[in-house]
């Protein structure tokens, strides 16, 4: 039975620093504040705007060359 538990116990500590490691991140982990919620609403909009024109420069460049 002695070989079973070694591995058990092995794994179970595993699973649990694991979790530790998870929870711990997590509570220091900043309450997003406005301003950095602005700026990921701005950034998100950028990048919406950007492969907007990257579509419609593929689709003149596309008609261009017909």
């Amino acid at each position: 039975m002695t070989p079973f538990l070694i591995p058990l116990a092995a794994a179970v500590l595993i699973v649990v620093v694991c979790t530790a490691v998870l929870v711990r991140r997590d509570r220091r982990r900043m309450v997003a504040s406005a301003e950095s919620l602005r700026i990921q609403t701005t950034a998100t909009r950028g990048i919406r705007e950007t492969r907007r024109r990257t579509h419609a420069y593929g689709n003149r460049f596309l008609r261009e060359r017909e």
